[in-house]
């Protein structure tokens, strides 16, 4: 598989060139920033626009349009709470993004890209479990836990009525099946568009069991 170029949105992606220079530009950023903080693997930054971006931004289409709060967990590098941040700014003007991210450099860089970016964002630098309840109308996390914890972050965080949106990989039917033993909650789960075995799941009425 060819690595798709830097600013080129894929068919199923429809933004404007300004988002697509917004998202240039935090990639940009991130790349400056790695060296000192390693905010994502060296060796994905190849193949970025498409590992971290465009797989970041495939998670927009699940954030309902009423949504006026959405919390994005274990931050890091801003994939995806950055990145729908960005597609936010146009599509969705009246979503704030909280980031919630413990290392506190890596929320130094956070807060330091959502300012030079003009994001609507506020960074805390906090563990999920500690933060008073966001009542968030959307909750994402990519890459940071199992199913089962996360549904426990969700639950704390989200509004009612609100959706998580998690994506996953190839044992996302394993979590599932694990995270449904201590959790009462609706599923549904789509392909991932940048990633042939990847899944996207999304969490309603999520409650202990």
């Amino acid at each position: 598989m060819s690595l798709m170029p830097r600013g080129i949105a894929p068919d199923w992606l429809d933004v404007s060139r300004e988002t697509l220079a917004q998202l240039d530009a935090l990639l940009a950023l991130v790349e400056k920033w790695n060296p000192a903080i390693n905010l994502v693997a060296p060796g994905s930054l190849a193949d970025a626009w498409q590992r971290h971006v465009m797989d970041s931004a495939q998670l927009f289409r699940f954030i309902p349009p009423q949504s006026k709060k959405a919390a994005d967990f274990g931050s890091g590098a801003g994939f995806p709470g950055l990145v729908l941040a960005v597609m936010a700014q146009t599509a969705l003007p009246h979503l704030h993004m909280t980031l919630v991210e413990s290392d506190k450099r890596k929320a130094t860089f956070l807060s330091q890209a959502a300012r030079q970016l003009g994001l609507s964002v506020t960074v805390r630098s906090d563990r999920a479990e500690v933060l008073l309840p966001l009542g968030a109308d959307v909750v994402t996390a990519r890459a940071l836990a199992p199913l089962t914890t996360l549904c426990g972050i969700a639950a704390r965080h989200m509004a009612a009525g609100g959706v998580a949106v998690f994506p996953k990989g190839t044992q996302a039917d394993k979590e599932l099946e694990d995270a449904a033993t201590q959790w009462q909650f609706q599923a549904e789960q789509m392909q991932s568009k940048t990633d042939p075995a990847g899944r996207i799941l999304t969490l309603k009425s999520i409650q202990h069991a």
